[in-house]
This record gives structure tokens, sequence and C-alpha cells, in this order.
């Protein structure tokens, strides 16, 4: 720029005909002043000084309200990038209406995160897209985001490769994606995502899919699992069961034992409640089961006893050894002689009529990994009230049949 032009543009910041334009108060002086400002940033805004810099600030704060939505489009084009504007000033121009508003929040270091956060409650949905594919995106502005539950917002979140998304907000959206099918693809593309949340989604993403196929294909759901639940897991490497067998308990030492000499059965469990053995009849239990000792011991004390019968009838235990296991495991929730009698007389006569192949299909299922199997119960149409007279049909489908 020649010598003639800056000393054009110097004029043109005087501050007296500047403020003068600015007491006219009119719209067409103030949109003439913002307009001279908007000018001189274009035109050569690095040769500005500090004072002529804050003088332009001062005015545009003074006028910007009152001027044309086109000026102060401008004006915000000009400002989004620079790092050295007012925040004040940044801060009203992202409350603007958003052809004003967009550049500044998609753009600006200058603002902080508590007037993003503040644009996030009180503006509009296009603040808010705006705010969401920012250069940067700090997980308190994420999460800010993700709380005003619109699809459109968290999904471009979620694309912005730049945005930090806490563990939290992170497990929200993958369990948000059952329903969601738009933040499926871009949670897996996430740099940050865990691996244990990847493999929930994946197992529920798995679950979806084998209730579609086992309904087209009249597949068997057993055989299904297996094969969804083995592609989904096989690349997961050791998992948190594989870890505790390193370190046994001495219940479980002295159950390996009982197992290799080939004395586990209905009799050994038997005898280990009757001694008070309790956890050693859990881990006999389990390792004959296959089932996790938490489940195990669920199954044991639960009200009603149904799920014990399930897996006893799976085991083809006798009839007589199941009602010995059920009896004993009463007497750790005390009852009345006349409710045991009747529980008892409950479960025996389910016992009798449940058949075998279903027992050993809802083992099957029991034996599924912990969250595909939480994603299999989540997706489960059956939903079947319980009731005190459940038939056998109802215990099946109760327990995952």
């Amino acid at each position: 720029m020649g010598s003639s032009g800056r000393d054009d543009q110097t004029e043109e910041v005087n501050a007296g005909y500047l403020l003068a334009l600015a007491r006219k108060k009119t719209v067409a002086s103030r949109t003439a002043l913002a307009q001279i400002i908007a000018s001189m940033f274009e035109r050569d805004a690095d040769s500005l000084n500090d004072r002529e810099f804050a003088l332009m600030s001062d005015i545009l704060r003074r006028v910007l309200k009152e001027i044309e939505v086109s000026v102060r489009r401008r004006i915000a084009a000009e400002f989004a990038s620079r790092p050295d504007v007012p925040r004040d000033l940044l801060t009203f121009l992202a409350n603007d209406e958003i052809d004003v508003a967009y550049p500044v929040l998609s753009q600006s270091r200058v603002l902080r995160d508590a007037d993003l956060i503040e644009v996030i409650h009180n503006r509009t949905l296009e603040h808010q897209l705006a705010v969401a594919v920012r250069c940067d995106v700090s997980e308190a502005v994420s999460s800010e985001l993700v709380n005003t539950g619109n699809e459109a917002v968290i999904t471009e979140l979620l694309k912005n490769p730049d945005a930090r998304l806490s563990r939290t907000t992170l497990g929200y959206l993958v369990e948000q994606s059952r329903r969601v099918d738009a933040y499926r693809e871009p949670i897996l593309s996430r740099r940050e995502l865990p691996g244990d949340l990847a493999k929930r989604m994946v197992l529920w993403v798995s679950a979806a899919l084998r209730t579609v196929i086992v309904e087209r294909f009249a597949l068997d759901p057993n055989e299904v699992d297996e094969l969804i639940e083995s592609a989904a897991l096989n690349a997961d490497g050791a998992t948190a069961d594989d870890e505790a067998e390193e370190h046994p308990t001495a219940a479980e030492r002295l159950a390996e034992e009982l197992r290799q000499s080939g004395q586990v059965g209905p009799d050994m469990m038997i005898s280990a409640l009757q001694n008070g053995e309790v956890s050693l009849f859990i881990t006999l239990f389990a390792q004959a089961t296959d089932l996790r000792e938490i489940l195990v011991r669920r199954l044991l004390f639960e009200p009603g006893g149904e799920g014990l019968a399930i897996a006893c009838k799976a085991m083809d235990f006798a009839r007589e050894d199941f009602s010995v296991i059920f009896l004993f495991s009463r007497k750790a929730r005390p009852v009345s002689g006349a409710v045991l009698r009747d529980e008892h007389k409950m479960v025996m006569d389910l016992y009798d009529r449940m058949p075998l192949d279903a027992c050993r299909a809802v083992m099957a299922r029991w034996r599924r990994d912990r969250d595909y199997l939480k994603a299999l119960l989540a997706m489960d149409v059956l939903g079947k009230a319980d009731d005190e007279t459940d038939t056998a049909d109802d215990a099946l489908a109760k327990y995952g049949g």
C-alpha cells in the first residue's frame, strides 16, 4: 500500500472523526462507521497500531447492535480468526444471529469454554452446530453439546476429529447408539474409544443383527450366538475371567482336584452343602455348568429357585438330588415351614415339566460373554411379566430360553 493510502487510512481512524460519526446515532451513520472500520481491517489490519485497534474495538462495541446484519457479518468474518480481538466483542458476535455468529463460533480461539457453553444453553440449534465443528472442542464443551440431546449436533460432534470426549461421554453415547443409527460409525472411528466400550458396542450391534438373522432365516439361536460371539470376542485378547484364573482361590484349587479325580457330581455338591462349604459348592457347580460363579451364587439364593431348577435339569440331575440341593439352598433365606413347603412343591412341579433340551438351551445362553448376554437381554422382545404362578415356559422365557 502506498503512503497516500496509509495517510487516507490514518485520517479515517482519527478519533474525533470516528466519534463524531458515531454521535449521529442514526442507523445509516453507524452502518457507515462500521463499514469504514471493516474496510480498514480488510485492507491492512496488521499495520494498525494498538491505539488504533483499541479505538475501533471500542467504537464497534457501541454501534454493533444498530448496524446492518451484512456489516456485522463482514466484521465477524474478519475478526473470527484474529487472536487480538477483545473477548467481549467476540462474545457479542457469537450470540448474534447465526449468519454473523457462525465464523466466530467455529473459528475463534479467543472464546473460552464458558462463552461457548453459554451459547449452547441460550442460542439456537444452528449455533450449537457451529460449536460442534470447531477446530478445538474441550471435554467440557463436548459434554454440554451431548446434553442438548440433539442428534444432529451430537453426530457433528462425533465426526469432528478435533473434539475431545471424556470416557463418561463416550460411554453414554455408546449406549445411545443402540437407538440412533447415525452415532454408530463416527463412534467406532473415534481414536479415544476404549477397547471395552468398543467391545460393548460390537456385541450389542451383533445382538441386534442376531435377531434379524434368526427371524429371517429360521436358524437355531444358539448356533447363531456361538458364531457371532466367537467373531466378536476372539480378537479381544485376555478377559477378566482369564486373568482371574491365574490366581485361583482355595475352593477353586480343591474343586479342580476333585474334578480331575472324577469326584464332581451331585453327591459331592450335596456333601459340600451339608458340611456348610457353600463356597466349595458354588465353585463345583460353576465348573460343572461352565457358568460364572457370580451367576451360580444368584441362582442358589434367589427367591423361587427357578434358575437353580433349570441348571440342575440341564445337567440331568436326578429329581431327588435337585430336591435336596433346593432345600439346602433355602437355609440361607429363613422362611416358615408352610412357605417352604409351598415353594418346594412349586419348584419340584416346575422341575418335572421343563424339557431337558430347553433347559440346556438356556444354559448355553447363560454361558455367553456377560456383555453379549446383557446385549441379548436388552434386545429380548419376550418381556413377559413375572408371575407367582409361572409355568415351565414362563420360567424358561424369564431366564433366557
